[in-house]
């Protein structure tokens, strides 16, 4: 009797691309949203984000508060207090930063020219410009004109620095408490991420595709935010006891990485969303001009 002859076994590499096929036909938004994150370069994109944040847009807010009236400045307080989550010695050095300035106002306003502020402002626009990159890049938009796009960068910052003055009261529901402030705060978020894209990418895309990521935008950052005071106040006073200053930077530099990190992954992911089929239909998704930015 003829012995029948074996099939050789599946090579490591065949199975892989069998597992990675099947998938692909199963999961097709996962694989998807795997392949635009890597054209969006999720880390890098984020990194850069955080890092023109601290750079540029954080020294302009630091810049608008000192010239700033008291009650705007005690609601900058209020809101980086309740976004990092600070208590004891981070709170204070804080409070110290912003309510120092009292002294020296009437000085930083007569060496503060028109022409220095305008300055720091357009320097601050290179966050602005980062995420306008991160939102072109998720959407695989080309870039806009500097015409259209200039005068975006700037209401972008304005409005960012609006929305970060008034979070803390907004959290706190206005002293009515958390029940009403954190429904408050999820629509601010929402209608902050929803605007967002729509202003950066120039209009060029509806306001229903942009719906599912200031969905997913909004609620991340919001869970974000409040549960941020359970780990970031007891890391920044660590770092202010062991490292001093410096550690503190480190570690808000870190924490804003994590922000940046989950508004990429946030805006990426609606963009696929709104890309599948099912979508398109039901939210006139349009087709994508052509290959993104680099």
């Amino acid at each position: 009797m003829q012995k029948r002859s074996r099939q050789p076994k599946p090579s490591a590499a065949a199975r892989l691309l069998a597992l990675r096929v099947r998938t692909e036909t199963r999961f097709p938004l996962i694989t998807h949203f795997m392949a635009r994150l890597i054209s969006v370069n999720v880390f890098d994109s984020a990194t850069r984000l955080a890092a023109q944040t601290f750079l540029t847009a954080v020294p302009l807010l630091f810049l608008v508060a000192s010239l700033a009236p008291q009650e705007v400045r005690d609601q900058f307080v209020h809101s980086l207090h309740d976004l990092f989550g600070l208590s004891g010695s981070a709170d204070a050095e804080l409070r110290k930063a912003f309510h120092g300035a009292d002294s020296t106002s009437d000085e930083l306003r007569q060496t503060t020219s028109v022409v220095s502020g305008l300055m720091v402002l357009i320097s601050a626009t290179a966050c602005s410009r980062a995420m306008q990159r991160l939102c072109q890049r998720a959407w695989h938009m080309p870039k806009a004109s500097a015409r259209t796009a200039a005068w975006r960068w700037i209401v972008w910052l304005v409005v960012w620095l609006v929305v970060l003055s008034v979070q803390g009261s907004l959290r706190n529901g206005f002293g009515a408490g958390l029940w009403l402030g954190v429904p408050l705060l999820l629509l601010l978020q929402i209608g902050m991420w929803w605007w967002t894209p729509h202003l950066l990418l120039a209009a060029r895309v509806p306001w229903l595709p942009l719906l599912p990521g200031a969905l997913l935008t909004g609620a991340a950052l919001c869970v974000l935010t409040c549960t941020a005071p359970l780990y970031m106040s007891q890391a920044l006073d660590h770092s202010l006891e062991k490292y001093g200053s410096l550690g503190a930077v480190f570690t808000l530099l870190s924490w804003l990485i994590t922000l940046c990190v989950v508004v990429t992954l946030c805006i990426t992911a609606g963009a696929v969303v709104a890309r599948e089929p099912w979508a398109v239909r039901r939210l006139g998704t349009p087709e994508p001009p052509g290959p993104g930015p680099p």
